[in-house]
């Protein structure tokens, strides 16, 4: 009888797919229940399943439709960015457009930006670990804490501004995640997230309880804006070009690093550890490379979110920070650096779009996960090989 059903189930896979959708619907309608009841979930489920199976019947005839269209989009694509001289203008439009921004909207939108560039560089940073080495790490939230209290400290106990606390503060974090990869080198999976999650939490609850240093969860407060030869940029439009400078900083950096020896060597790691260790790369050093390099990142942004928000307090590295940021990641392509910049983007930009219909937005955040996960599992720039199965 096991035979003849896995046989059934070899020769008709459309019945995996379809219990792939219901389960779906199913887990969805259930996120709805506890807004609407139990009636309209239903109805919610009985739609959901109509138009995922609706767009599983119409993926049937991509030939005739969604192959013309992809093959439209590349034409322009290569119409746009075959030449050096498009891929200069575009990215003159792109840097022209960023640099008129703080002339053309608001304060708030100014401060969703910076918002966004901090987390774009968040998203980078765990990027190499996850993305460019394939070791999954949920407590990178740590590094940002550590990054973010090392510069609040150093300005508030010790008087030093900015730019010279930046560098200590960096090396601090630095140092955090080179000691962090060295218990964890030998772990793989499930086993090196429960590690780097308990270091997370570790993290969290000694700035929560070491009341002498880091006030608890009072906070620290009065933390002094960055200056540059004595010009405040405090203005939340002067630090938009601030945070603007250490993105474009970031992105250029990590391409580079990518691009180089060490990049090659995460990669091959992230494939295939054995084989990269018998084609003579020194996994171990490689590895805290890549937990080191990652948490540098993780410091300049919580200095930059330490200098921006002039306050900090433990509630604001919590485990469901380093979920953000993970899904930051996974949204946009592992290993992908223009996809992980559209990803954090797009997480922190949608939220405060969604905020009119703020009981609902979760909920449409979870959806959208789900829904990628389903038809785009390798993300929204995701190239071959870039996964977890490490």
């Amino acid at each position: 009888m096991k035979n003849d059903a896995s046989a059934f189930k070899n020769a008709h896979p459309g019945i995996r797919d379809t219990g792939k959708l219901f389960l779906a619907a199913f887990w969805l309608s259930l996120l709805f229940l506890p807004f609407k009841g139990l009636k309209n979930a239903a109805i919610f489920f009985l739609v959901l399943s109509a138009v995922l199976f609706f767009i599983k019947f119409f993926s049937g005839y991509k030939r005739f439709i969604i192959i013309p269209v992809s093959k439209a989009i590349d034409r322009t694509r290569q119409r746009l960015f075959a030449t050096r001289f498009s891929v200069l203008l575009s990215r003159s439009l792109l840097l022209l457009s960023l640099l008129i921004l703080p002339f053309v909207a608001g304060d708030y939108f100014i401060d969703v930006a910076i918002l966004s560039g901090i987390y774009i560089i968040l998203a980078l940073g765990l990027n190499v670990v996850v993305g460019f080495a394939g070791l999954l790490n949920l407590g990178f939230v740590a590094f940002y804490a550590i990054g973010a209290y090392a510069y609040a400290l150093l300005n508030t106990k010790y008087g030093l501004g900015f730019w010279p606390a930046l560098p200590f503060s960096l090396l601090l974090t630095t140092i955090s995640g080179f000691l962090l990869a060295i218990p964890a080198l030998r772990l793989r999976g499930d086993y090196l997230a429960i590690v780097t999650l308990g270091f997370g939490e570790i993290v969290r609850l000694i700035l929560n309880n070491w009341d002498s240093l880091t006030k608890g969860p009072n906070g620290i407060s009065g933390i002094a804006p960055p200056f540059i030869m004595s010009v405040s940029l405090g203005k939340i439009s002067s630090y938009y070009y601030l945070v603007l400078c250490f993105v474009m900083l970031t992105v250029f950096i990590t391409k580079r690093v990518y691009s180089s020896k060490i990049g090659r060597a995460w990669v091959a790691i992230r494939e295939d550890e054995i084989a990269a260790s018998v084609m003579g790369i020194n996994t171990t050093l490689y590895k805290l490379y890549a937990f080191a390099f990652g948490a540098f990142w993780a410091g300049l942004a919580g200095a930059s979110f330490a200098a921006k928000m002039q306050f900090v307090s433990p509630e604001s590295f919590t485990f469901m920070e380093s979920v953000l940021i993970l899904c930051m990641v996974i949204l946009g392509g592992l290993g992908s650096i223009t996809g992980v910049v559209i990803g954090a983007f797009l997480l922190v930009l949608l939220p405060e779009v969604l905020r009119e219909v703020q009981l609902y937005r979760m909920l449409a955040l979870g959806m959208g996960l789900v829904g990628l996960m389903i038809f785009r599992p390798q993300g929204l720039f995701g190239g071959k090989g870039a996964s977890l199965r490490n």
